[in-house]
């Protein structure tokens, strides 16, 4: 059993470390100035492949409910996580996001009836810690809009995982994967062609190679396993998994593109991926049901309950 979930974390973690290249794709080979038509093309083509590829629509309340966790998990999110990295620096916009396993926590508290723990939030807290440390920078400057929309894009992801963990799909997991990517790409079209206009008619190779990576890696393989490892680990140790994105982009940036990785850097490093395997060594745990009542006897209700020996 320790196996099969150690394997399975492993897997699942894949998907955040593969995200965390995004960055190096996005400066290195995509057209400039060009972020939420970037999402778009990750997410709109990956989700209807799939579902070509699995030939399945969803049913009944999974209409509306692809729709939702569509918004949540891949339209909103991207949409607020693009805001925030253009009003934002990086380490600030990383530093923020940094708090959606403690979101995640709380709401699985509040909705799914898991404990709240204070292994958790230290865990959390260590783990926003270690991200600044990681990215944050003595001159970044603080913008309104940019954090709401970096907090934002962590609650809303949060919600998105943790309503996915309550409603369970009972289609195949790359049709449900599909669903969400769809939904999403076609709620962010019309967001991206207000704010972006129409896209550009000439694309390099590169740009083309760019946009491949993030539609059939970055979104239909990753957002395959992330879900699947949504049924199998309890939201909350899901949610610290991301945490491995900011690692990436660091290391990425350190090994590609030359930039400097000071201690601070690698003992924030350090942190993040301390805090998240002390979250994937705490076993779940939901709260005791009520006791309930005991079943009427022949002898009336007078009777007395029999009680239970240890």
């Amino acid at each position: 059993m320790l196996r099969n979930r150690l394997a399975m974390v492993l897997v699942t973690a894949l998907a955040p470390a593969i995200w965390g290249t995004t960055y190096l794709v996005t400066t290195e080979m995509l057209p400039p100035h060009r972020p939420l038509l970037a999402a778009v093309i990750r997410c709109l083509p990956a989700g209807l492949l799939l579902i070509a590829l699995t030939r399945t629509l969803p049913k009944g309340d999974w209409w509306w409910r692809a729709l939702v966790l569509g918004a949540l998990n891949i339209g909103g999110f991207q949409a607020l996580l693009f805001i925030a990295a253009y009003r934002l620096p990086g380490g600030i916009a990383a530093t923020v996001g940094a708090v959606q396993p403690l979101i995640t926590a709380a709401l699985s508290a509040a909705l799914l009836s898991d404990r709240l723990t204070l292994r958790t939030v230290l865990s959390g807290i260590a783990g926003v810690a270690g991200v600044s440390l990681l990215v944050l920078r003595a001159n970044a400057r603080l913008d309104a809009i940019g954090v709401f929309a970096a907090l934002g894009g962590a609650v809303v992801m949060a919600f998105g995982v943790v309503l996915s963990k309550r409603w369970v799909s009972p289609a195949p997991l790359l049709a449900t994967t599909g669903w969400q990517l769809t939904a999403g790409g076609l709620l962010l079209v019309p967001v991206t062609l207000l704010t972006e206009g129409a896209p550009p008619t000439h694309y390099t190779t590169d740009n083309v190679l760019g946009y491949a990576y993030l539609c059939l890696i970055g979104a239909a393989l990753t957002y395959a396993m992330w879900f699947r490892g949504l049924r199998a680990l309890p939201p909350t140790s899901l949610s610290f998994l991301s945490l491995l994105s900011p690692v990436v982009a660091t290391v990425t940036g350190w090994l590609a593109l030359d930039q400097d990785l000071s201690p601070l850097q690698a003992l924030g490093a350090v942190v993040v991926l301390g805090s998240l395997i002390v979250a994937q060594t705490q076993r779940p745990r939901t709260a005791t049901p009520a006791p309930e009542p005991a079943p009427a006897t022949e002898q009336g209700a007078d009777a007395q309950p029999v009680r239970e020996t240890a």
